[in-house]
């Protein structure tokens, strides 16, 4: 896990490195952006950089530190994932306990907090005590989508890293060389939206979504039954139907340049997605909404 090879933001690449090699590496980072875009990915790398003994520009390393880092085995190096859908008080406190011990294999600990927007209030709190007074071989990577749901007294003691959506053409280029297929369309990239977590959800199901942008480019002359038929893949992909829907109205977005009356469908579409997180059945979600748009 290195800087070189990550994708996009050079300039936070660029930023992350210097602070290594002058040795100014602050005692708390917030990395900002939308999911999938490389937030955890750079914040391992930067990780892996403080902690290196060598302290050297190189793509690779064969440090005692480097090794157990890339082994996923080092005792300097820390992350908290959230549990049940939230960071709770007691895995703050377990961190905390950990932080009093000094460094094993290098002279810094990193400690990444993933999803650091689900704390709770008093897992935040907690958290407040160690950004306050950190021990001077303390760093500190808070990994958020929603810096509004971490609390102002700890976002006001982090410097914040925002992480901009990477250009369409180094996804393109990512696809390309990893997955040997040639440039997706328009459409995807709008679907993927500058993220590589989008991306290569994209590629596990590109089928599914060349069935659907199939199925609408003549949903007007398609009877209801064969609308069904033809996208029963959203009633078959519940745990992504949101992604699902989105991309549906990137469709549809599209069609309304050349026909207002589609801009209704996308109401449609925005509406089953409020009935979907207010926990409505889900088949008579997408059954209302494939019958509503076909009447339309």
């Amino acid at each position: 896990m290195d800087f070189d090879s990550l994708i996009g933001n050079d300039e936070v690449k660029n930023m992350l490195s210097t602070a290594v090699k002058n040795n100014h590496v602050l005692h708390s980072y917030m990395f900002i952006g939308t999911k999938g875009i490389g937030k955890k990915l750079f914040a391992k790398a930067f990780a892996k950089k403080i902690l290196c003994l060598k302290k050297q520009d190189r793509i690779s390393c064969d440090c005692k530190s480097c090794v157990e880092f890339d082994s996923d085995n080092h005792p300097d190096y820390y992350e908290i994932n959230p549990e049940d859908g939230i960071i709770k008080i007691d895995q703050i406190r377990k961190m905390q306990e950990k932080v009093l011990e000094k460094p094993i294999v290098s002279d810094r600990k990193v400690y990444i907090i993933n999803d650091s927007d689900k704390m709770t209030v008093e897992a935040g709190n907690c958290l407040l005590k160690t950004l306050e007074e950190p021990p001077a071989y303390l760093i500190i990577i808070l990994i958020a989508e929603n810096e509004s749901m971490i609390l102002n007294t700890i976002r006001s003691r982090c410097t914040k890293i925002a992480f901009k959506p990477i250009d369409d053409d180094l996804i393109n280029q990512y696809i390309k060389d990893k997955y040997e297929i040639p440039s997706v369309s328009e459409n995807i990239l709008k679907l993927i939206n500058g993220s590589i977590g989008n991306a290569i959800n994209y590629i596990d199901k590109r089928e599914m979504y060349g069935e659907i942008e199939k199925a609408f480019s003549n949903i007007e002359k398609t009877n209801i039954l064969d609308v069904i038929n033809k996208l029963e893949c959203l009633y078959s992909n519940k745990d992504n139907i949101y992604e699902v829907l989105d991309y549906i109205n990137v469709l549809l977005i599209k069609k309304a340049k050349e026909n207002y009356r589609y801009l209704n469908y996308i109401n449609k579409v925005e509406e089953t997605k409020k009935r979907l997180k207010a926990n409505s059945n889900y088949d008579m979600c997408i059954d209302n909404l494939l019958f509503t748009i076909w009447e339309e």
